[in-house]
């Protein structure tokens, strides 16, 4: 027997655009506002009915001034370990103020990035933190001004005011790139996400800086970037290093990034120095263990929490941007490259710096 699925819940930015208005405004019409146009309550009545729109009960019940308690965080990926870390240091700052958190992972789909931004507006939670995906959907900007209280993590975007918590990217890109450089390398790979994704992209920008202040010519052939999973890393990196044996050194944007070239280059039975950004697990059992350039992300969770309680909290101040430092964490592989084992190790200590 065929199993029949509900169609998905219509929500009230469906309603909106369907009435030709604001999410503001059907969220005044389903609270009960009375002081709305009658041709537009008219034309909003008529897509609810239409979409067979049923308002959240649960958010329903809030009555008008009332905190929810309730906060969202929409990062790219729950499975990732940075990721599993930056939740959990935003839940723990949550929790002490009696906060729930309600975490979502978006995928770099904006698509999906919209309807989880739509469905925590309509839960009515007191305030969001978001990692923003590289193309947020063009509904983003209403939506962003929806949201009660908003903090932007690891990507800021100038076109809305909320406050944000990033790395100091391009200069972590530099000194990784330098690091590799001091060693003798000249041939250096740079393996990445998306180029737009902001923080990669100031990742590379970095590396380009440096590349250029050592007279290094700069060949866009040696970028890989693009690749979202380990397997997709690696795949495009053995591919680069059987085209091309000149290569000296590579530099790995992110912690899969990392995972992904130590297994192509396993697979491959080569060594190349390389430098990672953003420390993992894994780093420290190789031999030698694998040189990163990272920030505190327990800081930057912790970070966004208490500037997002801020605002909740009713403070009027200017947009904030905190900015942390990285640091180099020296474990040898940047002068000639480990063989990857697969068990974890702890973490390595960093510093932080911040600017308003």
């Amino acid at each position: 027997m065929e199993v029949q699925r509900s169609p998905r819940r219509a929500t009230m930015t469906d309603v909106a655009q369907a009435a030709g208005v604001s999410l503001k405004t059907v969220s005044r019409y389903v609270n009960g506002e009375t002081n709305i146009d009658p041709v537009i309550a008219g034309r909003i009545g008529e897509a609810i009915a239409t979409l067979h729109f049923r308002r959240n009960q649960a958010a329903a019940s809030i009555r008008p001034g009332q905190r929810s308690q309730l906060v969202g965080l929409i990062i790219e990926d729950v499975a990732n370990p940075f990721y599993a870390v930056l939740t959990r240091s935003v839940e723990l700052v949550l929790r002490a103020r009696g906060l729930l958190l309600l975490a979502a992972s978006s995928e770099e789909d904006p698509v999906q990035f919209g309807r989880l931004v739509e469905q925590l507006i309509e839960r009515r939670v007191d305030g969001l933190i978001v990692v923003t995906p590289s193309d947020p959907g063009p509904r983003w900007p209403e939506l962003a001004r929806e949201v009660p209280a908003l903090v932007m993590l690891d990507r800021f975007d100038p076109a809305i005011e909320a406050d944000s918590v990033i790395a100091d990217d391009q200069r972590g890109g530099r000194d990784a790139t330098r690091l590799l450089i001091s060693g003798g390398a000249r041939r250096i790979a740079f393996v990445g996400e998306a180029l737009g994704l902001q923080s990669i992209a100031g990742r590379h920008r970095g590396y380009v800086e440096a590349l250029t202040s050592a007279g290094i010519a700069v060949d866009p052939g040696l970028a890989i970037d693009g690749v979202r999973t380990g397997d997709e890393v690696c795949a495009a990196v053995t591919s680069l290093l059987l085209r091309d044996s000149s290569i000296d050194g590579i530099f790995a944007a992110n912690n899969l990034a990392s995972i992904g070239v130590l297994r192509a280059l396993r697979d491959l039975g080569l060594s190349r120095p390389i430098v990672g950004f953003d420390d993992f697990e894994a780093a420290g059992l190789v031999d030698p263990g694998v040189t990163v350039v990272s920030h505190s992300v327990a800081d930057m969770g912790r970070l966004a929490a208490e500037l997002l309680l801020d605002r909740i909290d009713g403070q009027q101040v200017p947009v904030r941007r905190m900015v942390l430092g990285t640091n180099i964490t020296l474990r040898g592989s940047h002068l000639t490259v480990p063989m990857p084992a697969p068990a974890p190790a702890g973490p390595s200590p960093r510093r932080e710096i911040s600017t308003p």
